[in-house]
């Protein structure tokens, strides 16, 4: 079954979010929950976010599929080099989570191979439908599936939001298409910082 949401809504929903931590982007920490899902990963494994929380680090969470020709490679090439202008202490302290909306193509094995390609920090995810379901509901993940054309190949229509939590899991920033690198950087760097205490 498609999902489709209402993105207006969905848009001044993030937008009203409590402004005290006073991110260069949007803060998210008073309306999206803390990190939480059950996926499987690059190598096959099922996992939790309490095996990425034991690292103690920052986690970027993005959404998107590996056939994508568009927002995701476009926008995972962008936190790569943000994330490799970071200091290296920092960047080691960093993690991003590439969760596939395309459950009937994408495998552990692709995602590993497409994630290789940005760096270390990226990490691909992969669900069934069900685990996919509870983890794009729980963030208001917004996709859809369009007609394949004769060959069988198609598109899938997704957010392209980044969300941002810190190294316990809560809810800090997102990063939207228009929002600057330095915007990023500054985040990020806080971020981090605030983690190590």
């Amino acid at each position: 079954m498609l999902k489709r949401f209402i993105l207006p809504s969905l848009i001044a929903l993030f937008l009203t979010g409590c402004t005290g931590e006073d991110w260069r982007t949007t803060d998210i920490s008073e309306i999206m929950p803390p990190l939480d899902f059950k996926l499987v990963n690059e190598d096959g494994k099922t996992v939790t976010e309490e095996d990425y929380e034991t690292e103690g680090k920052a986690t970027l969470l993005f959404f998107g599929y590996t056939h994508c020709p568009d927002v995701c490679p476009t926008t995972l090439a962008r936190l790569a080099k943000v994330t490799n202008s970071l200091d290296k202490d920092l960047r080691d302290k960093l993690q991003v989570l590439f969760v596939s909306v395309d459950p009937a193509r994408d495998t552990p094995q692709s995602m590993a191979t497409y994630t290789s390609a940005f760096g270390p920090e990226f990490i691909g995810m992969v669900g069934d439908k069900s685990e996919l379901e509870d983890v794009t509901n729980r963030y208001r993940i917004a996709y859809s599936y369009d007609e394949p054309d004769k060959d069988g190949n198609y598109t899938v229509t997704h957010t392209s939001a980044v969300l941002a939590f810190d190294s316990q899991g809560n809810p800090a920033f997102m990063l939207l298409q228009s929002d600057p690198d330095v915007a990023l950087k500054g985040d990020l760097t806080r971020l981090i910082e605030k983690g190590q205490g």
